[in-house]
């Protein structure tokens, strides 16, 4: 964090509106975010890449500087994309802004980070420096070793298109005495949305891919969200209660019925205030932790109910020993599933590359899944995942047009061994000290 950066936090955090922001958005700062910016990013609708964009950089910013000085910049319209979701048949829509418009927009999200990390509560990890999701699993684990007999799973729907965009004005004006500067953030959540060829108006919501919408997100929930629940829900609780969040995905902890149901039927109330609406589908309360197993077993209903949050299904199990309650995690099967639907698309529509190649490739997902979902109790299925992409792999290879086909053993005996799958592993631990 850069010496400015740093003074406005300082401002920030003794509750004190900052001011004299407009500035900092200034040539040395957009040219050092330029030099990180990765060039491989797709491009807006004026097709100018970084690489375009950095034979007159000097120029180029220092208009942009100017414009922005006139109060005269105008963001461009965002290109609309579609990308799987897996798990699922929906399509999660991304905004690609223009490189002059992402250059603005990384600068904004330094700028309100500043300002706001001070502010955020402990329990909110989505898209904070120092934070991610492993550490809000092991956090959640370690809140329901605790009290807990209840829990509520809540997803809000399509919460990133549906941001009111002046009650987040009215949260940033909280905090921020700078006209020009809310003026601009205004400017881009406005921002016209090119789909399809139509040209669309933007009066709600905060388009995924715009490096300051987890911003935006993680701003207004703060409000809407954290600290209602850290004043007023925890205050009116009989037991504890705690919430872990990562951007708009939440779980909600409770030691008495009582305060869990009251929680649960206020919840929507809440949200639809602020034009936030929970997906009923998605959203329970179900009795869950070291109580819920015994009250459960003493009523004959069998094993404790199981949650997904952040590509993990929590359920209630016991150590390896059978001598103490814990909280264990296994991939989400829904996540799961989709990743190797996903998978078997991409190697029919490349199984004519070559064998290394393709192994090559497939090594690096199934790395990025080890390294995500290798968490401790969760070898089983990153295993499991490991055989079904192997499976996956024969299936393919033997479909190949006028190319050799393969045996079980020769497969697995021959080609594996000259080009080995990387194996499944455990780099998370979530035992140790539950902080």
């Amino acid at each position: 964090m850069t010496t400015e950066l740093h003074r406005i936090s300082e401002i920030a955090n003794r509750n004190v509106k900052v001011q004299n922001l407009a500035h900092l958005i200034d040539e040395a700062s957009l040219e050092q975010i330029h030099q990180r910016m990765d060039g491989n990013k797709a491009k807006g609708i004026d097709k100018v890449s970084k690489d375009e964009y950095a034979e007159n950089l000097g120029e180029n910013i220092g208009q942009l500087v100017l414009r922005m000085k006139r109060q005269a910049y105008q963001p461009q319209p965002s290109r609309r994309v579609y990308i799987d979701k897996p798990g699922s048949s929906k399509k999660r829509p991304l905004g690609i802004s223009c490189y002059e418009d992402k250059l603005v927009e990384n600068r904004v999200a330094e700028i309100l980070s500043a300002i706001y990390e001070p502010k955020f509560h402990e329990f909110s990890y989505g898209f904070r420096p120092g934070k991610n999701c492993h550490q809000a699993v092991k956090k959640l684990i370690g809140c329901i070793r605790k009290n807990v007999s209840y829990v509520v799973e809540a997803d809000i729907r399509s919460f990133f298109d549906t941001i009111d965009h002046e009650w987040l004005i009215r949260f940033l004006e909280h905090d921020i005495a700078d006209r020009k500067f809310i003026d601009l953030i205004r400017k881009m959540l406005k921002a016209d949305v090119l789909d399809g060829g139509k040209v669309l108006e933007h009066e709600v919501g905060s388009p995924q891919g715009s490096a300051s919408s987890p911003t935006y997100a993680n701003i207004y929930l703060h409000y809407v969200l954290d600290t209602w629940f850290a004043i007023k829900v925890k205050s009116e609780c009989r037991g504890d209660a705690d919430i872990i969040r990562y951007c708009d995905d939440f779980v909600c902890c409770f030691q008495y019925k009582e305060d869990a149901e009251k929680f649960y039927q206020e919840l929507p109330k809440r949200f639809a205030k602020f034009g936030l609406e929970l997906a009923d589908e998605k959203t329970c309360l179900l009795e869950f932790g070291r109580f819920a197993v015994k009250n459960r077993a003493a009523r004959g209903e069998g094993k404790a109910e199981t949650f997904d949050f952040l590509g993990f299904t929590f359920y209630c199990s016991m150590d390896t020993k059978k001598r103490f309650f814990r909280v264990k995690v296994k991939s989400c099967r829904k996540k799961t599933t989709g990743k190797l639907r996903m998978l078997n698309l991409w190697l029919k529509e490349h199984r004519d590359w070559a064998v290394k190649d393709i192994i090559g490739r497939v090594n690096q997902s199934l790395l990025g899944h080890y390294h995500y979902y290798g968490v401790t109790d969760n070898f089983k299925s990153i295993a499991v995942f490991q055989f079904m992409v192997v499976n996956l792999l024969f299936k393919w290879l033997n479909r190949r047009s006028q190319r050799k086909s393969y045996t079980w053993d020769a497969f697995r005996d021959g080609l594996m061994k000259t080009f080995p799958i990387v194996k499944p592993k455990i780099y998370v631990n979530l035992i140790a000290n539950y902080s």
